[in-house]
């Protein structure tokens, strides 16, 4: 029982503390047509709901119609995140391809 006891407990902690990668991909237009990526992080305040600094402008990083948006919350970023999630900011990385 009292192994049992300790695995679920033990699940429930590696539930609650380690997030997945993830990513979300918008095809404006036609899509990205020349291959060519521009990247940028977002960082967040009280876990992802305060925006710190501008969003990103994809538009304006796309500089035309036809372009891919991917938001995507990397490995990287999830190991920045570790370190400065005690003070509740957490990143994101959005790329657009031309």
């Amino acid at each position: 029982m009292k192994n049992i006891l300790k695995s679920t407990i033990l699940f429930l902690c590696l539930a609650f503390t380690i997030s997945s990668c993830y990513t979300n991909t918008h095809i404006v237009g036609e899509g990205a047509q020349s291959g060519v990526k521009v990247e940028k992080k977002q960082w967040y305040a009280l876990w992802g709901l305060v925006p710190i600094g501008s969003e990103p402008d994809t538009k304006a990083m796309a500089g035309k119609d036809d372009y891919t948006i991917t938001t995507t919350h990397t490995f990287v970023d999830l190991l920045i995140t570790s370190f400065t999630s005690l003070v509740t900011i957490t990143v994101k990385t959005v790329e657009i391809q031309k």
